[in-house]
Order: C-alpha cells, then sequence, then structure tokens
C-alpha cells in the first residue's frame, strides 16, 4: 500500500487546521461584535459562501485566482517564484478554504453563548477587552471552539472537489487520500480503495469522537 497519500492528507489537514483555526477564531469575534445586524448578516453570508457552494465551484474560483495567467498567479510566480497551481500548497489553499466556514460558525456560536454578564463583570473591573476576551471569553467558549478545530480538520482531511480543481492529482506530491481512492476505483483497484476507505474511516470516527467528548465536557463544566 502507498502510504503517500495519507501522510500528503495529514500535512495538508494539519498545517490547514492552524491557518483556519485563528482566522476562524479572529473572523468569528469580529462578527460577534459588530452592532447592525444587516451589517453582521452580510459579512456572515461572505463567510460562509464555501460552506454551500460545490467544492469544485470552490476549486474553480481558485484556479482562477491562482492561475499562472491571472493577476495574483501571475505576480506570485513573478515576484516570488512561487507557483500555487499544481503544488502542494495548493491542497492546503484549498482545505482551508473549505474548512473554514465549519470553524468560523462554531466559534461565532460558542462566543455568543458565553453568559454576558461575565463580559459586563469584567468590564466592571477594569480589564481592556483583549484581557476579557483571552480571559473570560475564551475559556468559556473553549469546548465549542475545540469541536469546531476537529470537524474542520476533519473536513480538510477529506477534501476533494476543490483540491483535485487547483493541486490535481499527482502522485507523491498532491494526492490526498479522497483523491487515491478516486484514482483506485478509476483504475478498478477496488480493493486498494477499500484500504484507503478504511484508513479515513478510522480517522474521521477518531476525530468526531474526541469532538463529541469535548463538546460532553463543556456541557458538563
Amino acid at each position: 500500500m502507498d502510504w503517500s497519500p495519507f501522510i500528503i492528507s495529514l500535512k495538508t489537514a494539519s498545517l490547514a487546521i492552524i491557518v483556519t483555526f485563528f482566522i476562524g477564531i479572529f473572523s468569528a469575534r469580529y462578527v460577534t461584535n459588530i452592532k447592525s445586524d444587516k451589517i453582521k448578516s452580510i459579512i456572515d453570508g461572505i463567510l460562509i459562501v464555501p460552506l454551500v457552494l460545490p467544492p469544485t465551484v470552490v476549486g474553480f474560483i481558485l484556479l482562477l485566482t491562482f492561475g499562472v495567467n491571472r493577476p495574483v498567479g501571475r505576480f506570485l510566480l513573478e515576484f516570488l517564484g512561487v507557483k500555487i497551481v499544481f503544488s502542494w500548497i495548493a491542497t492546503v489553499i484549498a482545505a482551508v478554504i473549505v474548512s473554514f466556514p465549519l470553524m468560523y460558525r462554531s466559534a461565532r456560536g460558542a462566543f455568543e453563548q458565553v453568559d454576558k454578564e461575565l463580559i459586563m463583570a469584567g468590564r466592571t473591573l477594569g480589564m481592556s477587552e483583549e484581557k476579557i476576551f483571552w480571559s473570560v471569553v475564551m475559556p468559556n467558549a473553549l469546548p465549542g471552539v475545540a469541536s469546531g478545530g476537529f470537524l474542520a480538520f476533519a473536513r480538510g482531511l477529506g477534501e476533494f472537489g476543490a483540491t483535485a480543481m487547483i493541486a490535481g492529482n499527482i502522485a507523491n506530491r498532491t494526492r490526498t487520500i479522497p483523491l487515491a481512492i478516486y484514482s483506485e476505483v478509476a483504475a478498478g483497484n477496488i480493493r486498494g480503495a477499500y484500504v484507503y476507505v478504511i484508513v479515513i474511516l478510522i480517522v474521521s470516527f477518531i476525530l468526531l469522537f474526541i469532538m463529541n467528548y469535548f463538546t460532553y465536557k463543556g456541557k458538563k463544566y
């Protein structure tokens, strides 16, 4: 069995969740603090669009953005010597984009459920908004934020459509487990596909078990 798809998927999902985790937290914090419901709804809709779009559409948009004949892709190639399309970093970008809405929505929901009296008490004690966020809001919202992180990691691990569009299906380079399953089925190697399916099922079950554990601990707390 070729373990490179599993290694590539693990590396991709691991780097993607680091980026997604912090961007998701700060985006959720920003949107939560917006006073206007209309503006909040507009920004919220923009941020969760990748969740409702077909992954191939997301991949097509990324391809248009980072293609070497497009402004962003051309700039990165000419001035930084970086080619995004059909590279490993393209798998990370695809995973970040498709998993971000899950992290963002989970973090926002967790922040909005924090008792407002605790926040007001912090302000009464003269704490800064930054200190209130990290000392009051985050500890109380941590179970929900952690659950969002595990969901986002699992989503990045299982990403297929957007990855296929922008990164391709290059063996030992951009072929993740979902792409490996597709390749094995296309080649008629059903037994090989079974192995990859079992691996991704086991990993997904472990992630869901950990997520449910954090959810249970959060409710108990």
